[in-house]
């Protein structure tokens, strides 16, 4: 997002997806005049969330692209997964 401030249209065009945006345009819409700020608030911190994500999976998939590690720190969850399967399948699970 620019440095444009944040509209009813901006904040529906980031969601991105259509029934993300259709549950926003229904918040806003039904919302009382005293709410409409805080409405609008929670959903501008959505649209911003969601754009940051969105440019943080493309500098991963960028990253990977050129053979690289990802940015940023991550945690191996491999054992402990490994340790969860295994208890999964020892309580008969398939």
């Amino acid at each position: 997002m620019s440095s444009e401030p944040w509209t009813i249209e901006s904040i529906r065009d980031a969601l991105g997806n259509p029934t993300l945006a259709q549950r926003f345009l229904g918040e806003i819409n039904r919302a009382p005049a005293h709410e409409l700020l805080g409405v609008f608030a929670k959903w501008e911190r959505i649209a911003k969330d969601t754009l940051a994500a969105v440019q943080r999976g493309r500098e991963i998939a960028a990253a990977e692209a050129r053979g690289d590690e990802p940015p940023g720190q991550w945690i191996n969850g491999t054992e402990r997964l490994q340790q969860a399967a295994a208890r999964i399948r020892s309580q008969g699970a398939a």
